[in-house]
């Protein structure tokens, strides 16, 4: 009798009472919970946001006329005197001064500022006369140096543009003189540089051959920059 009961303990044993099934938490115990590393944040972090206000620049000179010494580097020019005057551009005297091997600098109600000062500082000279000071003035390039020595100070100017002048042109004129280069009667805030020399060659090969009293050609071709460091 007890070996026909076996098999019907053993069959209890497997079953139970549905009134007391309960369904197995699929959660680990709390202890075997590894703990999660933090989400990654989809916010990119603040950056502080750009300055608004301007980066100091050169502080320029007060604009004394003086006389100086310019050297352009890509020109392989260095030591050319410039010499102030009261004027305007290519005048008798200018032309008197560029005749002598040197650089021209205007100043006065019709010229403009001295070394490093606010405004249009005008240097003019010969390109096929006397020492040839500007002949390769043409091939400067935007972003050339030019530096400009006067005073124990040395300006340094970035070439910013290329214009031309023309003599017959009373516009033209005013905008190569004016104290911001291109624009007359706008108030300057920058110290600026205008290079000027002849356009002989480029004239005479458009087979325009006209000149003034001073024998200049009816052109200029104009350099313009920006001062970016005093030293």
């Amino acid at each position: 009798m007890l070996l026909l009961l076996a098999p019907v303990l053993v069959a209890c044993s497997t079953t139970e009472d549905s009134s007391s099934r309960r369904e197995p938490d699929p959660r680990p115990p709390s202890s075997a919970v590894p703990s999660a590393p933090a989400a990654p944040s989809s916010t990119p972090p603040v950056e502080p946001a750009p300055s608004t206000t301007a980066e100091p620049g050169p502080v320029p000179s007060d604009g004394t006329p003086r006389r100086a010494t310019l050297s352009i580097p890509g020109l392989d020019l260095s030591g050319l005197v410039v010499v102030p005057y009261e004027g305007f551009t290519d005048d008798a005297p200018g032309t008197a001064i560029q005749d002598r091997g040197r650089a021209a600098s205007p100043h006065g109600p019709r010229g403009g500022t001295g070394p490093g000062g606010v405004g249009n500082y005008q240097v003019t000279a010969h390109r096929l006369s006397s020492t040839r000071a500007f002949e390769f003035l043409p091939s400067l390039r935007r972003g050339d140096r030019v530096h400009v020595e006067a005073g124990g100070v040395r300006y340094t100017y970035r070439i910013t543009a290329t214009r031309e002048t023309s003599f017959r042109s009373p516009r033209s004129l005013r905008e190569q003189r004016a104290a911001v280069p291109g624009r007359p009667g706008v108030e300057p805030t920058r110290a600026m540089i205008t290079l000027s020399t002849c356009a002989t060659i480029e004239d005479h090969a458009a087979g325009n051959y006209w000149s003034d009293e001073f024998d200049n050609p009816e052109h200029r071709i104009d350099k313009i920059g920006v001062l970016v460091a005093v030293q």
